[in-house]
């Protein structure tokens, strides 16, 4: 039985293991019932990309070092944001395989409704970046702009990276691209770290159809978690920012800026779980 509704979680930076979603997918599973059934559960997993070569620097240096829980988030969470970013030009850079890892479970998504349905994706930290240039890329790509970087530089390498260098449907390619994405659920986003250096007439948002929705929850006690809307014109047309406190209670305040563990809160948080469940159950009818 085709399932009514995509939901695809994408992870945020540092060591990620594969797992990372089974205590969210618990918790729906929990709020949801009866209707969980009807929903394909996706996860975006591109640390695989990374993670082996920084962990193979780490067990190289970390033996000299205090702070380990601190540092290992930092060497692993800014060589994630570095790898994503350098040399993203070539055909199988690590940016490009990033946006193949969505791509490839926007396809198995749309095979599990058995073709076009509604879809809710939950990025958090730098997954937010992650998606947020996937889906940029892919408007470049349908309004001819011809993107340099990434999976939609043509057809030929968007169908190199998700059908095996098969032929993708007009219906595909217009649902890897977004057109029924309908919310975006960004946590702890740190975009601004990425755009901070451009003027800011040229930072503007992805916006992969005119009814899609966009919510960003940031905690102003995480420094890696920003509010978006403020960053331009377009994105305040495009981004309804929330502010939360994520993690709540004595962990809360325990637990604050300076460390990341703080960072990684939000995905058991009331204030993101509640409106994310309403959603789901408004698709799922």
């Amino acid at each position: 039985m085709n399932k009514k509704v995509a939901f695809i979680t994408i992870h945020g930076m540092g060591d990620t293991p594969p797992e990372y979603y089974e205590e969210i997918q618990k918790e729906l599973k929990s709020r949801l019932g009866d209707k969980f059934s009807d929903l394909h559960f996706g996860h975006v997993y591109y640390q695989k990309i990374l993670q082996e070569n920084e962990k193979t620097v780490w067990l190289k240096v970390a033996k000299r070092l205090k702070w380990d829980l601190l540092r290992k988030f930092i060497l692993y969470g800014f060589a994630d944001a570095a790898g994503l970013e350098s040399g993203k030009e070539s055909v199988n850079s690590v940016y490009s395989q990033a946006q193949a890892c969505i791509a490839i479970e926007l396809m198995a998504a749309r095979n599990a409704m058995g073709g076009d349905g509604p879809v809710i994706i939950l990025a958090h930290s730098l997954g937010c970046q992650v998606a947020s240039c996937y889906f940029w890329d892919a408007m470049q790509y349908v309004e001819n702009k011809n993107p340099k970087v990434g999976i939609w530089q043509s057809e030929i390498t968007l169908k190199n990276a998700v059908n095996g260098g098969n032929i993708l449907s007009e219906d595909e390619i217009h649902f890897l691209k977004g057109e029924t994405l309908k919310f975006l659920y960004t946590t702890g986003c740190n975009i601004p770290i990425f755009v901070a250096a451009h003027a800011t007439k040229d930072i503007l948002p992805a916006k992969p159809n005119k009814n899609f929705q966009w919510h960003n929850f940031y905690d102003k006690d995480d420094v890696l978690g920003w509010p978006l809307a403020e960053l331009s014109t377009e994105y305040e047309e495009v981004v309804k920012d929330h502010a939360v406190n994520a993690g709540g209670g004595i962990i809360g305040w325990i637990l604050k800026s300076w460390n990341p563990i703080s960072h990684g809160q939000y995905w058991g948080d009331d204030e993101i779980l509640d409106p994310l469940e309403n959603n789901l159950r408004q698709l799922l009818g």
